[in-house]
């Protein structure tokens, strides 16, 4: 229980980071520095910057000029809380905190591609690093297992992208998806990775026949956020493949 309470702690501390950096960077705004507020400019306090807590007790609004506070942080703060508590709540021990680790690193990129169809290359190259480095225990695979998920991953995202091009004349992937998928295999290595890949190509197609009527732009010429539905299922795979493979 300590575990999932230290969990949640964490996940509402990274979350409040998480938020302001999807809100600043694609902005062109650096994330250092103190905290402002966005409608004054008014630099907060440590009592204005307690997630979800201060907020809360100023209902929404900045002490200084009364300006609404965008829900966005709270919602971020409450996700990555959420994170936590469900991997350490699920899978105790190393490798709960290194599934929840995995969440944490794959929220940002989420979140700049659904709402900016954007996804650094240092955020990816982050997520791989981490997941060579450590991510062994979560999954149990081996450092050479990882490697072959990164390269298999990123390989055939690249060569969908190339196909598509040479067959329909424009850009079907952005270029960033196959960087991210390929620092999801670092993490859950080429075992994991085909069942990853279904149930984010599944979500994908769900969300594109469920808002095929919300937009004037015909279904073949929506972009869709993919690296979103990657990093939603690369999350879920972890649980799933424990499940299949009886650990």
């Amino acid at each position: 229980m300590a575990d999932v309470i230290l969990a949640a702690a964490i996940g509402l501390i990274w979350g409040s980071f998480i938020a302001t950096l999807v809100l600043r960077w694609p902005a062109g705004r650096s994330v250092r520095g103190r905290s402002c507020c966005d409608a004054c400019g008014q630099a907060l306090g440590v009592r204005d910057l307690v997630p979800l807590l201060s907020a809360l007790a100023r209902r929404g609004r900045c002490r200084h000029c009364g300006a609404a506070i965008d829900p966005f942080h709270a919602s971020v703060e409450l996700g990555a809380a959420t994170i936590g508590v469900v991997a350490l709540a699920m899978v105790p021990g190393p490798a709960g905190w290194l599934w929840a680790v995995f969440g944490w690193l794959l929220l940002p990129l989420a979140l700049l591609d659904a709402r900016h169809l954007w996804l650094p290359d240092r955020l990816n190259a982050l997520l791989a690093a981490v997941g060579l480095l450590f991510a062994g225990p979560m999954l149990e695979a081996s450092l050479l297992d990882r490697w072959i998920g990164a390269l298999a991953g990123g390989l055939a995202l690249a060569l969908l992208g190339w196909s598509y091009r040479r067959l329909r004349g424009g850009e079907g992937m952005g270029g960033g998806d196959p960087k991210l998928v390929a620092a999801i295999g670092c993490w859950i290595g080429w075992q994991a990775l085909p069942l990853m890949l279904l149930l984010a190509s599944l979500s994908g197609l769900v969300w594109a026949l469920a808002t095929q009527g919300k937009g004037d732009r015909p279904l073949a010429a929506r972009r869709v956020p993919f690296g979103l539905f990657a990093c939603i299922a690369a999350f879920a795979a972890v649980p799933l493949w424990l499940w299949l493979s009886g650990r």
